[in-house]
């Protein structure tokens, strides 16, 4: 009986399980909900990857070998049970750039996007003296698996593109990015790209407003919404970028300044003088009816992709109270061919505006709240 043979296949195959692993959860399975027991099945793949990576059961010559694995197991299996438990993935941890070193604070994702969670985190600016100590409060943006990687890539060109291209007053319509980092996982070893963002306060997103009037808002209140969110795209477009994915969960509004932040570009792509880019590589999946024909069919998008999904993001949020002159102009900008459509969001503006003034008068301030 060749057990020595057994033991070297074992370790062979727990060392290829943990090193394959992008996320604790490919080891042990899905963390339980609502603080739940662990599950006896992750107990148990614990268990067995642990007798067989242990340094002490490993041949002697492996056992060096067989002792990295057993760290990064139970570094994944600390990290799982943590999960479980309510606890942050990432907590106290220190990230070095040639530009910053950041501060990942304790406590958990702050939320968690399609593809990637949100950390709180602190860095330190060049003048200590400045208001605060010179600590700036920021997100780390991280992708949950390394698959999507290129998405977040995505974002973080798009977001310096509309920087640079873009004109500057326009600059607050979307996210600053600090810097696009490399994260390491000390348990997997895995890399994951991460976007830096300034932290946006007081902001609620526009499926946070509809719930909070589930029968829509009043049109008047919706048309700040609409003409800022029309701005941040005609910026974006001039720069050559086309977001790919305003769903209301990335439109943010601040209810007493009358602000607005475009976020989430991990969707986006960029066009040339062509004036159409790649497809947009992905759909939110609970959101596939904001989405224009060509997204779903794969080709180029377009800025009218855009108009076609800013504009079912205020028939949203509206709750389809539109009246007549601008529910006639919402579906010219949803019509189903995007040449068809309008594709100069800052011509679009003006649109919408006499639209408003045709059936509310004078543009006046209307000051907006959201319950409690």
């Amino acid at each position: 009986m060749d057990t020595e043979g057994d033991s070297r296949d074992g370790l062979d195959e727990a060392l290829r399980e943990v090193g394959l692993a992008a996320d604790p959860t490919d080891l042990f399975g899905p963390v339980p909900v609502d603080g739940g027991p662990l599950p006896a099945a992750a107990a148990s793949a614990y268990r067995r990857l642990a007798r067989r990576l242990h340094p002490d059961t490993a041949p002697p010559l492996r056992a060096a070998e067989a002792a990295d694995g057993f760290t990064r197991l139970t570094e994944a299996w600390r990290r799982y049970q943590r999960a479980a438990e309510g606890g942050p993935g990432l907590d106290d941890v220190t990230l070095v750039t040639r530009e910053r070193t950041y501060h990942v604070s304790r406590g958990g994702p702050l939320a968690s996007g399609d593809v990637a969670d949100l950390h709180p985190m602190r860095w330190r600016g060049d003048d200590p003296a400045a208001p605060g100590g010179g600590w700036h409060d920021g997100v780390l943006k991280l992708p949950r698996a390394p698959r999507d990687n290129d998405l977040v890539l995505a974002e973080a060109t798009a977001l310096r593109r509309v920087r640079e291209h873009g004109q500057e007053r326009y600059r607050a319509f979307v996210p600053r990015l600090v810097e696009s980092l490399r994260h390491r996982d000390a348990a997997t070893g895995v890399e994951r790209r991460g976007n830096v963002l300034d932290r946006l306060t007081g902001f609620h997103n526009l499926a946070e407003v509809r719930r909070a009037r589930p029968e829509g808002i009043d049109p008047r209140d919706a048309a700040w919404m609409w003409r800022r969110l029309l701005v941040a795209l005609g910026n974006a477009h001039g720069a050559g970028v086309v977001h790919g994915a305003v769903i209301p969960e990335h439109v943010l509004i601040h209810p007493e300044q009358h602000g607005l932040v475009l976020v989430d570009w991990c969707y986006s792509v960029t066009f040339a003088s062509s004036r159409t880019a790649p497809h947009v590589p992905a759909m939110v999946p609970h959101r596939r009816d904001t989405y224009p024909p060509e997204v779903a069919d794969r080709r180029p998008a377009v800025p009218a992709t855009d108009v076609y999904m800013a504009t079912r993001c205020v028939e949203f949020v509206t709750g389809g109270r539109l009246p007549g002159p601008l529910r006639a102009l919402a579906r010219g900008c949803t019509l189903p061919s995007p040449e068809r459509r309008p594709a100069d969001a800052f011509a679009l503006l003006g649109e919408v505006d006499r639209a408003l003034e045709r059936c509310f008068g004078p543009r006046r301030f209307r000051p907006f709240s959201m319950p409690g």
